[in-house]
Parts: structure tokens; C-alpha cells; sequence
């Protein structure tokens, strides 16, 4: 018997670009990074008020997710989240960036609320 392996639409755009458009997509990621600022925490962070998008080969997505998944050369689904240890959504460095589910990232907020941003962890 078949195994049925179900993925979803951002999961198998991601898929595509690692596979076929790795080079190019890791040159819009330095491109990304190079036009960011670096605040006191070690932040990235974009000139936008939300978190940036960036547009690659006809799809749209959060800067930090292109980041992380480009980055990590992971196909995230869309029920996977990229969590930001920083805690700073406008932040798009890829070391303060890891993967997860909602449950991780709301636990991450209800954290952060209590005792503020873990310095270790950055």
C-alpha cells in the first residue's frame, strides 16, 4: 500500500524553492538582512511597523519565515510557526528564529509576559 503524504500549499512552494531556486532565494535573504538594523538586543529589525513580506517567484510571505526557511533549508507547513525568541516581530535574524507549533507560541507569549525576554536564549 501507498503511503498518503499530505502537505499543504506554502509547504510545497517552499519545497520548490529549496530544491530549484536556492541560490536565488539565499541572495534575497542577504538582501533582506543587509537592509535591516541591528538594535541593542542583537535584533534584525526591517523599517516596516509589521512584520515585512517579501515577494519571491510569485508567492508572498513574512520576511522572518523566507528567512527561517531558507535559512534552515526547511520546508515549514503552514500549521508550523517561526517563533521569535526575541519576542520582537519586526526581528528577522535568523539566530533569534525557530520553529514550532501555536501551543509553543503562545507558551512563548504567556513567557514573555511573566518575566520578559530571556537574554539567555539569544
Amino acid at each position: 500500500p501507498e503511503l498518503l503524504v499530505i502537505t499543504d500549499r506554502l509547504q510545497d512552494w517552499y519545497q520548490e524553492v529549496l530544491e530549484n531556486h536556492l541560490y536565488e532565494a539565499a541572495t534575497k535573504v542577504a538582501s533582506i538582512l543587509q537592509s535591516t538594523t541591528r538594535d541593542p538586543n542583537g535584533c534584525m529589525v526591517t523599517a516596516t511597523s509589521s512584520p515585512a513580506k517579501v515577494r519571491f517567484r510569485g508567492e508572498q510571505d513574512r520576511a522572518y519565515r523566507f528567512v527561517f526557511c531558507v535559512r534552515h533549508q526547511q520546508a515549514a507547513s503552514s500549521r508550523e510557526v517561526v517563533r521569535h525568541r526575541c519576542n520582537n516581530r519586526l526581528c528577522v535574524n535568523p539566530d533569534h528564529l525557530e520553529l514550532g507549533d501555536r501551543r509553543d507560541n503562545l507558551e512563548d507569549d504567556r513567557r514573555f509576559r511573566a518575566r520578559g525576554v530571556d537574554f539567555d536564549l539569544l
